[in-house]
């Protein structure tokens, strides 16, 4: 018996189920498998909500949000303490289970939980920061800015690191005195949804304050469009952010959005090329590449660049691909074979343009080998896109000029990165792309849990969340006066 077959995923009470008020619900929109995407089994049944299973949510969120709003801020930081403790106590179920899932590796489903700890224990505190300042005003009358909750925040997050990006924005919206209704993948139910529903309920968050509905775009648009809703945050694809940031934007709501777009690693002529390989592999195949930060495009100074290739053609040829559950393999599989057909798809259109395949490029059921292109332009499609998938863009470069405006071709990006021992030079280079993040001396895919996270163009809207981030998101300003006696008026 291998690891994907000992461990039952969904729990009954949730298995084709709704979380709504407390409860696990059956829904209206029906139901649907949930694949592992290593063995193909069935770990369970979706619920699937409709749009009214999402609109009478809504309504018990709404009802449940003013009392906590009211709790006090010790109280609300004591909820999220105990959801971090809940996470710890079932560290190692939960990661395996996130594994199995998502079709990562066993490391990358306990990075998850490690991360939702800490976003737990981060989250819980706000509500002990000041939540305001006061304002200078006439004598007599004292004026203050408030941070208020928005009331009903709307979560939709995506099937790649499902839990991280779904706790990211629960944890402080809660915390902050909101009710959360959370959309996740339907293809990642139970990292994206159960997990977190089980943890607050174990921890002592009231019921109706956090609403789990996984569902197709029905759901997610009758989220976005309904008035008791006024703030959502979606991380996912630039196609469907666009469509989100169109609706909320008609409804006049606020919306933060995390998306993906072009990721640069730059490559400078004095790396260390063994140690910038092993970055560029991680950063460009971790997880299968389907991480928003991956390294894209990997900008190789002209002199270095086939010493780079070399070395990551090794790298490619070598590294084991199979069920991530095992224990044995680096790469997983890919989470469907839509996903992995488009990305097959992505790699044959740059080869015909003329990029040549050194390395991959082959797939055996859902797992596509890690695969290295050179030859890489403008125009291609794996230039212009972002592939997210197993898969290393060489593009060269003769000088850091050409560098940065071959970083910055493109419509931007969430995180870049630069490789040299000239840090200053390094740094100079990297301050002049455009992108949310910069590493200097590191590869792309990097987050702390405290810092601000998003980025400019097709990274997001310009928007972060995260660390200092999370009190401006997930609150608004409300402006408050007093005086000590009504004043006379000259009408």
């Amino acid at each position: 018996m291998g690891a994907s077959e000992q461990l039952p995923l969904m729990p009954a009470a949730a298995d084709a189920r709704l979380y709504d008020q407390g409860a696990w619900r059956v829904p209206t929109g029906g139901t649907r498998p949930v694949n592992e995407p290593a063995t193909g089994l069935v770990l369970g049944q979706v619920g699937i909500a409709s749009a009214a299973d999402m609109q009478g949510a809504i309504g018990r969120a709404q009802a449940a949000q003013k009392a906590w709003a009211a709790t006090s801020p010790r109280d609300r930081a004591a909820v999220l303490l105990k959801a971090a403790q809940a996470l710890q106590a079932r560290f190692e179920d939960y990661a395996l289970a996130i594994a199995r899932e998502t079709g990562g590796i066993v490391p990358k489903g306990q990075h998850e939980v490690k991360e939702a700890i800490v976003l737990c224990q981060v989250a819980a505190g706000l509500p002990m920061q000041a939540q305001g300042q006061v304002l200078p005003s006439t004598p007599g009358r004292m004026s203050l800015a408030k941070r208020v909750p928005h009331g009903v925040v709307g979560v939709i997050s995506p099937f790649n690191f499902p839990l991280i990006l779904g706790i990211r924005s629960v944890a402080p919206a809660l915390a902050l005195g909101n009710a959360v209704v959370l959309k996740p993948d339907p293809r990642t139910p139970y990292s994206g949804g159960v997990i977190m529903a089980e943890v607050f309920e174990q921890a002592g968050l009231p019921a109706g304050l956090l609403q789990v509905l996984p569902g197709d775009a029905e759901a997610g648009e009758a989220l976005v469009t309904d008035p008791r809703v006024p703030m959502i945050a979606f991380t996912g694809s630039p196609g469907v952010g666009r469509r989100i940031g169109e609706l909320a934007g008609r409804h006049l709501k606020k919306v933060s959005l995390e998306l993906g777009g072009a990721n640069n690693l730059i490559v400078l002529e004095d790396a260390d090329l063994d140690a910038a390989a092993s970055a560029v592999a991680f950063g460009a195949w971790f997880h299968q590449g389907q991480i928003c930060m991956a390294s894209n495009r990997v900008l190789v100074h002209e002199s270095v660049l086939e010493g780079l290739k070399a070395r990551l053609v090794g790298k490619a040829t070598h590294l084991p691909v199979g069920d991530g559950a095992s224990g044995r393999v680096a790469l997983g599989p890919m989470i469907d074979a839509k996903q992995l057909s488009h990305f097959d798809a992505l790699v044959k259109d740059t080869v015909k343009a003329g990029a040549t395949l050194e390395a991959g490029g082959t797939f055996e059921g859902l797992c596509y080998r890690p695969t290295v292109l050179s030859g890489v332009k403008p125009g291609m499609r794996s230039f212009d896109e972002e592939p997210f998938g197993p898969l290393v863009n060489l593009v060269s470069f003769k000088t850091d000029e050409e560098a940065v405006s071959l970083a910055n071709n493109s419509q931007g990006g969430l995180s870049a990165a630069v490789i040299g021992r000239d840090v200053s030079r390094a740094l100079a280079i990297g301050e002049q792309l455009n992108a949310g993040m910069l590493h200097i001396n590191d590869q792309t895919v990097n987050d702390d849990a405290v810092n601000p996270f998003g980025g400019p163009g097709l990274g997001g809207n310009g928007s972060a969340v995260g660390g200092p981030a999370d009190l401006d998101e997930y609150t608004r300003w409300q402006w408050v006066t007093v005086k000590a006696a009504l004043p006379g008026f000259p009408f």
